[in-house]
């Protein structure tokens, strides 16, 4: 697996684990979380401050709904490490950013189709805002 982030592919440097939605103890402070793309936010608010890391998962690259989460999660106050993981696809990379997450996490046949240099070219997402455009 690949991680991307604004400075271009890397190894991923978790060591912590991921638990699913269920099975989220109260006080464990290195503590990830898997959730699917139809899983329900609210259900992680109470912990937010234990959860290290958070990964949702993108079965689809038509699938938008890890945004949503992504973004209620930033919205309730998550400041922990918010990871995309699965069908992303380069020209969504911005807007993963923009509703929250910090790194995608992509699998070597998708890092093979879509070279580094591909997701590097939306890696300056703040400066490709159209909203920003609009309001200057």
């Amino acid at each position: 697996m690949t991680i991307v982030t604004d400075t271009g592919f890397e190894s991923d440097d978790w060591t912590g684990g991921f638990a699913p939605i269920g099975q989220v103890p109260a006080n464990d402070a290195g503590l990830g979380v898997d959730l699917t793309s139809d899983a329900d936010p609210e259900l992680l608010y109470p912990h937010l401050d234990s959860i290290a890391m958070i990964r949702i998962d993108f079965p689809s690259f038509a699938d938008g709904r890890g945004f949503t989460i992504a973004r209620a999660l930033r919205l309730a106050g998550y400041t922990g490490r918010l990871r995309a993981k699965g069908h992303v696809i380069a020209d969504q990379y911005a807007m993963a950013r923009r509703t929250g997450f910090d790194e995608v996490e992509i699998d070597a046949d998708l890092a093979a189709r879509q070279p580094e240099n591909q997701w590097l070219a939306r890696a300056n997402w703040k400066a490709h805002d159209y909203q920003n455009r609009l309001r200057a």
